[in-house]
């Protein structure tokens, strides 16, 4: 069965007004994304992969519970990194302009709309 993930990734970004989103394996290959010219889909899937990695190692060694958000905050934005069950981290790009409590409600939303389309 093949899944729209791409489309899903539009509509997050279309929604919230993300500059864009990536979908990553937990082994940093990209599955699917939407981001702005100049920003490398491998360079992100990456980064999101380990920076997920080492936040999970954080939570758990600091006693924090499972991983459910990673948020980095940079002066011209925001990157948001969620992970979806076991199956892939999701990564977004947000400027700083952004209503960050409308972007968590879309992220959200995208969250359970993927879990449900990989059971």
């Amino acid at each position: 069965m093949a899944y729209d993930f791409e489309a899903l990734l539009n509509e997050l970004v279309k929604d919230s007004g993300a500059e864009g989103a990536v979908l990553v394996s937990p082994d940093g290959l990209a599955i699917a994304s939407v981001l702005p010219e100049g920003i490398e889909e491998d360079r992100v899937a990456a980064m999101g992969a380990a920076i997920l990695s080492l936040g999970e190692r954080v939570a758990s060694e600091l006693n924090k519970g499972q991983l459910e958000q990673l948020y980095v905050k940079g002066s011209e934005g925001y990157v948001i990194f969620t992970g979806v069950k076991d199956f892939a981290v999701l990564g977004v790009l947000a400027p700083s302009s952004i209503k960050l409590g409308l972007l968590l409600m879309e992220i959200r939303k995208v969250m359970k709309k993927l879990e449900e389309m990989i059971g």
